[in-house]
């Protein structure tokens, strides 16, 4: 392979905040011409979330690199020409903007698909544009807590939040993956498509495991802290100066465990804790009997241990352990891109193509490419002044 896989695709953004700009950003990673639209002035408010990362808000640092930032009031009188310029250059067109906005800025995808058959649009709304939460707002948590991911998080006594945006990063990557889908079949066919993804169904579908177990047992899985809520032993487990993660995950395992880790291989054959179901409903006796062993050894001797036998296991990473994580750093992972407040630490996308360097072009400042883009798109310079003197852009 001797170029991005996306070179030479060009994706008209609409974005803000974490969803579709994570979508944007592994179709920029992958080579594609990402043009951002922003507001005038301020821009994508992500940009203000925080002013961590030299001046600016991690987020949108890690969220926007190899973007071109184009600002512009799309409610302006001057918009809907630029915007309709835009587009006709697309193959694909991104937005997530409030329920109803695109539409009713001439945006909506049956409009925009009637004018060009070939361009891919992609919706990422909260709830879709149909059924009685399609004008209800969404964020991730609130989605989180919608979908039911919270009533499975936390302890037996608080439900928590998950401590990422698993709702908008799943979402960007259900978009993601989509988006590479529907670009494959317009090389077959010629046609473009519409995209409607929903924060909610996305959650809906990674929360396929509780909702299969409930319906069909009558109880939810209860909520048990750092542990899995179905599968024993899994979860954390204090040694003698620590916890331990680790996981069982078949009898074979559970049987190896006792024996090479514990010493005791008679357990295994327990009636008491032969088979998941039973260790589950037994979970406080099985956790008891482990830490009991695991009292005599400090958790380096614990992993040690588990490695021996060939048992998962990790450690309770906290992020700057894991900013500075040997595994990383072996595998040369970090990169280094520039941004408005100067060089920052970027990590490669997770997916490596052999022979091929991800891009990893800067972070743009507000509006960075802004006379740029209009003069590719065939405006003067006295016209793109004129545009700024109006505040369209």
């Amino acid at each position: 392979m001797s170029k991005l896989p996306l070179s030479g695709i060009t994706v008209v953004s609409l974005e803000q905040a974490v969803a579709a700009p994570f979508c944007s950003r592994q179709l920029a990673d992958l080579g594609a011409r990402v043009i951002k639209i922003e507001r005038p002035g301020v821009g994508d408010f992500a940009r203000d979330y925080d002013q961590t990362v030299k001046g600016q808000s991690a987020y949108f640092v890690w969220l926007n690199r190899s973007k071109e930032s184009l600002t512009l009031d799309v409610k302006h009188p001057s918009a809907g020409e630029i915007l309709g310029k835009l587009i006709a250059g697309a193959d694909v067109f991104i937005q997530n903007l409030a329920p109803g906005a695109a539409k009713r800025l001439g945006l909506g995808a049956e409009t925009l698909r009637e004018k060009h058959p070939r361009l891919i649009v992609c919706d990422i709304s909260g709830y879709g544009d149909s059924g009685p939460y399609a004008k209800k707002k969404a964020y991730d948590l609130l989605v989180q807590s919608e979908a039911g991911v919270l009533s499975l998080t936390g302890t037996p006594e608080s439900p928590a939040k998950v401590g990422i945006s698993i709702t908008d990063i799943g979402t960007g990557l259900h978009a993601y993956a989509a988006i590479l889908g529907a670009l494959y079949n317009r090389e077959r066919t010629g046609e473009g498509t519409r995209i409607d993804l929903t924060m909610f169904e996305t959650m809906a579908e990674w929360m396929g495991h509780p909702l299969y177990y409930t319906h069909f047992s009558g109880k939810p899985p209860q909520r048990s802290g750092p542990d899995h809520a179905t599968i024993v032993p899994y979860g954390r487990f204090r040694a003698s100066d620590g916890d331990v993660m680790f996981g069982i995950q078949n009898e074979r395992e559970w049987a190896n465990f006792c024996d090479k880790v514990l010493g005791q291989p008679q357990l295994a054959k327990d009636p008491r804790y032969d088979n998941n179901t039973k260790r589950t409903a037994a979970r406080a006796e099985v956790v008891a009997l482990i830490e009991k062993a695991f009292s005599a050894w400090t958790s380096a001797e614990v992993a040690a241990r588990l490695d021996a036998a060939d048992i998962a296991n990790a450690r309770l990473n906290a992020p700057d352990e894991v900013w500075n994580h040997p595994q990383l750093v072996a595998r040369k992972r970090w990169r280094e891109v520039q941004s408005p407040g100067g060089a920052i630490p970027a990590l490669l996308p997770p997916a490596s193509y052999t022979g091929v360097e991800p891009r990893m072009d800067p972070i743009p400042a507000v509006g960075e490419h802004t006379d740029r883009v209009l003069t590719t798109l065939g405006y003067s310079a006295d016209q793109i002044a004129a545009f700024k003197s109006a505040g369209a852009v």
